[in-house]
């Protein structure tokens, strides 16, 4: 796959306080990706934090909307536009509550399946046709409200297993950057989750 060019968009909210929680496992992951190529994310422009570098013979550009979860769509759309990255070379990674505790899933395109920030991506984009990179964090086991959980802090073997989701996603970026959503998804839908 011509890898000329990819923005990976880790979401999340801004501030400490949300910097551990589930809802924040994007970020993690982005910060992750950035590490393994060395690239800082130390730039700022359209409230993203963001760094560049080069992957694979191509370029590669590392994000967190630094807005809201739901309002990650019109900065991460300007950051797209200034850099010209076209929108199937836009993989954005988020938690998903449907989805087994640290399992990873790749998906090429698609609704928001009730994720905020997903959802506003698409309705900036205009389009739901960009890869995105789940990560399960699961439902609550104890009755709780969706939000609670999901601006939960993660606690115990739940950081045990979130560690080795973000190995797994790591792993998974770099594949999709390199041959492309099929082989990543052959190799990363169906894993175990450790």
């Amino acid at each position: 796959m011509n890898a000329s060019k990819w923005l990976i968009a880790g979401l999340g909210n801004p501030g400490e306080k949300y910097r551990r929680t589930r809802h924040n496992v994007g970020f993690m992951a982005a910060e992750r990706v950035a590490d393994r190529c060395r690239i800082l994310i130390d730039k700022k422009k359209f409230k993203n934090h963001f760094g560049t570098g080069l992957y694979g013979g191509g370029k590669i550009i590392v994000a967190k909307p630094r807005d809201y979860m739901n309002r990650s769509g019109p900065p991460l759309c300007r950051l797209a536009d200034y850099f010209d990255v076209p929108l199937q070379n836009i993989l954005v990674i988020h938690d998903d509550i449907d989805i087994e505790k640290g399992q990873v899933k790749i998906k090429e395109k698609g609704g928001h399946g009730g994720h905020n920030g997903v959802k506003s991506i698409i309705e900036a984009f205009g389009s739901g046709d960009f890869p995105r990179l789940r990560i399960g964090i699961g439902r609550p086991e104890t009755p709780v409200e969706v939000t609670d959980y999901v601006l939960g802090g993660l606690r115990g073997e739940e950081e045990k297993i979130l560690e080795a989701a973000l190995g797994n996603a790591e792993d998974a970026v770099f594949t999709m950057i390199r041959y492309g959503p099929a082989e990543a998804m052959n190799r990363f839908n169906q894993k175990k989750v450790v």
